[in-house]
């Protein structure tokens, strides 16, 4: 059967944010591939930002298209499982609503490997460097961006998995949906990529990426990174193997007493995390910070046991 015959569903979670230009571009692609039944689905995670939920309703203006809004917040997980479960074609394209289409062969190329079960596209960092050389979002996505090319993720294809853009088959995400214990910001990607390993379920990277352009605040940042940090820690029996600060602190379990970490992150840590969160921030002292935040959260947890 060819690709094109088989029909392709656009899967958009978002939360506050108006993806309208997105959507548009990437019905326009669609639209002009000849015999490809398509549709794309925008599932609002119940925003609670007024403006972004009208401008989105535009979206259903659009052939194909559908703008779902629910009222409350379900989380990173299960709003990308009710997206699957919505949709009506054998491959899924799910695409991070703050994402930018960077190439007019964006689709075309996913289905061009339409036979692989999983494929991860990627993402590319995109924004004025003098501007933003004072924002730490960009500063550390573009550091490690180079981490994160196809090449790269091939080495490690299921710890270097990321759902921002990546297409399936909807058999496997019937089968294997992403853990609805991911309620909060992080790692849900990579507890997935584990599950395809477990089943033998090959994960493939193509160098086919989008545009990641919007960077929050350091102070916000900074927020959604301890959320993460928080996520890493209730899940490491999970993660571990899968995150390279797990890893970090297995090691530095038998060669440093974590005690002193843990000293030096209550003596200074507040005082890194104020200098994270200003106007000037030194990217050095993010991964310290991170160890740091973790091993005392961890500490915290072992406590309430």
């Amino acid at each position: 059967m060819k690709t094109q015959e088989r029909g392709l569903s656009i899967l958009i979670p978002t939360y506050n944010h108006c993806c309208l230009q997105l959507v548009e571009t990437l019905h326009a692609q669609a639209s002009a591939l000849d015999g490809l039944a398509f549709e794309i689905l925008v599932a609002d995670d119940g925003s609670t930002d007024g403006g972004s939920v009208i401008a989105n309703r535009r979206i259903n203006e659009l052939q194909a298209c559908r703008y779902i809004e629910r009222t409350e917040n379900v989380g990173r997980a299960a709003i990308r499982n009710f997206l699957a479960r919505q949709s009506r074609y054998p491959l899924l394209l799910f695409i991070d609503s703050d994402m930018v289409v960077m190439s007019d062969a964006f689709i075309s190329r996913y289905l061009d490997v339409a036979d692989q079960p999983v494929v991860d596209g990627g993402v590319s960092i995109r924004g004025d460097a003098r501007k933003l050389r004072h924002n730490l979002r960009f500063c550390y996505e573009k550091r490690c961006e180079q981490q994160h090319t196809a090449v790269q993720r091939v080495r490690k294809p299921y710890a270097d998995f990321h759902t921002a853009n990546f297409m399936a088959h909807r058999e496997i995400m019937m089968a294997y949906p992403f853990d609805l214990r991911f309620r909060h910001y992080g790692y849900e990607d990579v507890l997935f990529g584990k599950t395809m390993k477990q089943h033998g379920i090959r994960i493939t990277h193509i160098d086919n990426p989008l545009s990641f352009e919007i960077f929050e605040t350091n102070a916000e940042f900074m927020a959604k990174t301890e959320e993460g940090l928080r996520t890493l820690c209730v899940f490491q029996q999970e993660l571990r193997g899968y995150n390279s600060l797990l890893t970090a602190v297995g090691i530095l379990r038998h060669s440093c007493p974590l005690v002193l970490i843990r000293a030096f992150h209550r003596l200074l840590g507040p005082l890194i995390r104020r200098q994270l969160a200003g106007k000037r921030p030194w990217l050095p002292l993010f991964n310290i910070y991170k160890l740091g935040y973790f091993v005392c959260f961890d500490q915290q947890q072992d406590a309430r046991k």
